[in-house]
């Protein structure tokens, strides 16, 4: 790999779950088209960071009984439910949760999703030991782990799922920091019935926050994706995505 690639890292704040899928394929199809040119352009990758008000999505390969609330269920928590394109199972994201949508065309790190799923979890693995907080991976699952331990059996503190095409991924990871873990009681999380969720409030000593977070997930991804990082917040990301993905006027990519 090249030591010159570039992560542009987007920080948007709260947004949609629709508005960021929209947002993400955008990204996606610009990076397809980019490494289709003849002659290939040289673009920069992009790491969206925010969070989303209340949504459940449920994986192409997920199954529809992991998620236990009715539409009623859902109208109370003011919560929508999406069907999506990733791997994995039913999950949630909201606010208090940063979650992190690597668009990395993968010709210029490695083709191998396994080795990128490893590589994501040890971007959160590294992020929960600065709070103090030992992530682990678990056989045969997806995502980063705590425990076990005296608190209990392993939990899962940042679920993952992934989609990919022509080596060029989207959609990503979910990391709990002060998410209200309450609405997990209404899913079978990633369709694990035998081990709970937890957060990096719950697990650490140390006052966090989705913004102190958010920098050293940035941080780790460019070391470990061994790349030079531009952090762009609010209307500067904004104003990046619009020019970049030339989404503004068809997704309505707004702050």
């Amino acid at each position: 790999m090249s030591a010159s690639e570039e992560i542009i890292v987007c920080h948007l704040g709260r947004v949609p779950y629709e508005r960021a899928w929209a947002l993400q394929e955008a990204v996606q199809e610009r990076l397809i088209a980019a490494k289709r040119a003849e002659p290939p352009e040289t673009v920069p990758h992009v790491l969206l960071l925010l969070e989303h008000p209340p949504v459940y999505t449920l994986g192409k390969s997920g199954d529809a009984e992991n998620l236990l609330a009715t539409d009623e269920t859902l109208d109370a928590l003011n919560a929508e439910f999406h069907r999506i394109g990733r791997g994995g199972d039913v999950t949630f994201h909201g606010p208090g949760q940063l979650v992190g949508y690597p668009l990395f065309d993968l010709d210029h790190f490695f083709t191998d999703l396994g080795r990128y799923l490893r590589t994501l979890e040890e971007v959160i693995i590294h992020t929960c030991t600065e709070y103090g907080v030992t992530g682990t991976r678990v056989d045969g699952r997806t995502g980063v782990w705590v425990g076990p331990d005296e608190r209990g059996l392993e939990r899962k503190i940042c679920a993952m799922g992934v989609r990919c095409s022509r080596w060029v991924t989207m959609h990503g990871f979910a990391l709990n920091v002060t998410t209200n873990l309450d609405y997990f009681d209404h899913i079978v999380p990633c369709g694990i019935d035998d081990r709970g969720v937890t957060s990096l409030a719950k697990e650490s000593d140390a006052s966090v926050t989705v913004d102190d977070v958010r920098g050293a997930v940035a941080d780790h991804a460019a070391d470990l994706f061994d790349a030079d990082i531009t952090e762009l917040s609010g209307e500067e990301a904004w104003a990046f995505l619009r020019d970049f993905a030339d989404a503004g006027t068809a997704l309505n990519v707004q702050p």
